[in-house]
């Protein structure tokens, strides 16, 4: 059986804290499950029953936090420039913690691992929540802890705990939409903690202006971008006196927990889209939706002359999946497709056998009778007996809508779909090519991300001359061809793997994507086009994010899929992954779980291919 952790081990714990805070005498006690702080004390989490190196470093983790706030932390500076609704509070206290973790986590190797094993400790206990549709429930559900990770990860680059991955995934769009280039000027204020708070301040006025605080002008005696007008030598004396002075602050109902606390701020109901965003989905503005032909695509040219921008293209690659890792790699892969194919074959091979025979009924469903040639009518070989001097009758089957047909899968390949989301999106792919293949039907599968995270060559391009004003979109696309339309499925299907291999998934960027999938299935000859999209998310890449406005993306997605709905031939079908998609697609399902995706694939395609379906419509499948 295991020992529980010692008193030696509690003692140099307790020390390393007081070093890391620069020499305090503070009294450390092991009692209950959180941290905290008072003048004189540090309350840590008491030990567990059972020792274990996760469990030693876990309680390093929650010493090195208290010992990093008591060093970089400032009680009277932050009473004095916090906002001033609790909502706001919240959030602010979050992105302060972010700070203060970091600069310890920057500094040493150690702490940035201990700080880690807490975090992920912490989120394995308590789940992050996700975005709620209702903005009153968006501080319940962890806003503010989604701040201090998404500000965390900017400020260390420390992904986010892997126990919180999803949730974060889910959170990332609207944060990063919303905070601009803040982020990146928190990074530079890392040691001021004034300064900090200015931008924190921004970023909280950016996510809702409703938690109280002015984000327009910012507070009294702000500058027009919403930092202090003090000089930089001011702000740092007043930081220096305010820390002697925190030194004289009394105990008692001061105590500071270092724990995160309930969340509680409000989220815009409509995702925190912006009045141009909110006005695109009511209709469109002049030049948004070139006119011609609807299969002359070179107008797509004006949205991005006139709306959206490439910095460089140079950069970007299509490439073949099998030309991304070596022969024994993408068996290996595929060798790990096969064995999540054992596991989930079962639910999605019944429907795709459900999709099947409805397709095959589709076939043979329909026939012309009475003709001169064509194949002989058994029905009607009576005749030869009963009508000897009739001609014989034969038959001929019509043509049906779904004869002549390709359908292309968009794979959302980001970050966020890692682990069991691109796992069931692949296995889905993997059947779906296999059953259209047997009814006649061509399939393309498709991948879009980037070839590197937060800008690639493209970003380094644009510094090299100058960082100029709204670059455009800065990073590498990569659109990854899984199966072309024309290739069977028995030479494609080791490609397929290679959506299992790590390093593939990272940003994406979802208009250009989108034109690239349409562009190649106009290029096709067959009479009807299926373009199915599955993500989990809105568009986000922090390059471009950071260099222009907070929607650029969102925007360019939104006339990409307006362009095609309206003046294209070509059938548009989204999927989304908890996120909702339909308030950009006109049909669109939104899934909150990837275990329905296999279902809901097969089901829309099988409307799609029913004569009776009458209009688009728009889902939720809960």
């Amino acid at each position: 059986m295991s020992k529980p952790i010692d008193e030696i081990f509690l003692k140099a714990n307790a020390a390393s804290l007081r070093a890391l805070a620069g020499g305090t005498q503070h009294e450390v006690r092991y009692v209950g499950q959180d941290s905290l702080i008072s003048n004189d004390a540090v309350r840590l989490p008491a030990p567990p029953s059972e020792r274990s190196v996760k469990s030693e470093n876990q309680l390093r983790g929650a010493s090195d936090a208290a010992g990093l706030w008591l060093a970089h932390h400032n009680k009277k500076t932050h009473q004095r420039v916090s906002p001033k609704s609790s909502a706001a509070k919240i959030i602010f206290e979050a992105a302060e913690k972010a700070r203060v973790e970091a600069i310890g986590a920057n500094d040493m190797a150690g702490v940035r691992k201990n700080l880690t094993e807490r975090l992920e400790s912490h989120y394995t206990l308590h789940p992050l929540g996700v975005p709620s549709p209702e903005a009153s429930d968006q501080i319940e559900n962890g806003l503010s802890e989604a701040v201090r990770l998404i500000i965390r990860e900017e400020l260390t680059g420390e992904a986010p705990p892997s126990a919180a991955g999803m949730a974060m995934d889910l959170w990332r769009p609207f944060i990063v939409s919303k905070a601009g280039n803040l982020l990146e000027k928190m990074k530079t204020a890392t040691q001021n903690q004034i300064v900090f708070a200015d931008f924190a301040k921004q970023l909280i006025g950016a996510l809702q202006s409703d938690l109280g605080e002015n984000s327009e002008g910012g507070e009294e005696g702000e500058g027009d971008d919403g930092t202090s007008q003090q000089t930089e030598d001011e702000q740092e004396r007043e930081q220096q006196a305010d820390s002697a002075l925190g030194e004289e602050e009394s105990d008692g109902d001061d105590s500071q927990s270092i724990e995160t606390e309930g969340d509680a701020a409000a989220m815009a109901s409509d995702d925190g889209l912006d009045e141009e965003a909110e006005q695109e989905m009511d209709g469109h503005t002049e030049g948004d939706s070139p006119g011609g032909d609807p299969r002359d695509y070179k107008s797509v040219d004006n949205i991005r002359n006139h709306e959206y921008r490439v910095f460089t293209d140079k950069f970007d690659e299509v490439i073949e999946a099998s030309e991304l890792c070596d022969s024994e790699e993408l068996d290996r892969l595929r060798g790990l497709l096969d064995r999540h194919l054992e596991s989930l074959t079962s639910v999605i091979a019944k429907l795709a056998n459900r999709l099947q025979r409805k397709l095959m009924a589709y076939q043979n469903r329909s026939w012309d009778f009475d003709l001169e040639e064509g194949v002989l009518d058994a029905g009607k070989l009576h005749r030869v007996v009963t009508q000897p001097l009739s001609a014989l009758s034969f038959k001929q089957e019509q043509d049906t809508k779904f004869r002549d047909t390709v359908v292309t899968l968009l794979l959302d390949n980001s970050g966020s779909m890692r682990g069991r989301p691109i796992t069931i999106a692949a296995v889905t792919a993997d059947i779906l090519a296999r059953t259209l293949e047997r009814c006649g039907v061509k399939v393309e599968i498709l991948g879009f991300t980037t070839k590197a995270w937060k800008g690639g060559q493209s970003r380094e391009e644009w510094q090299v001359e100058g960082k100029p004003d709204k670059p455009g979109r800065l990073n590498d696309l990569r659109h990854i061809i899984y199966k072309a339309g024309d290739i069977p499925y028995r030479r494609a299907r080791r490609s397929l793997g290679l959506m299992l291999r790590e390093g593939i998934l990272k940003e994406n960027i979802d208009g250009e994507a989108l034109l690239w999938a349409h562009n190649r299935l106009l290029a096709r000859h067959e009479d009807r086009q299926i373009l199915m999209v599955i993500s989990d998310g809105a568009p986000v890449d922090d390059s471009t994010l950071s260099a222009n406005s907070g929607n650029y993306l969102e925007k360019h997605l939104r006339q990409v899929i307006s362009l095609i709905q309206e003046r294209s031939s070509v059938e548009l079908l989204a999927i989304g992954i908890g996120h909702d998609v339909t308030r950009y697609y006109e049909r669109a399902v939104t899934i909150t779980d990837a275990e329905q995706l296999g279902g809901v694939v097969m089901s829309q395609l099988a409307d799609l291919f029913d004569e009776n379906t009458k209009s688009p419509r728009r889902v939720f499948a809960n």
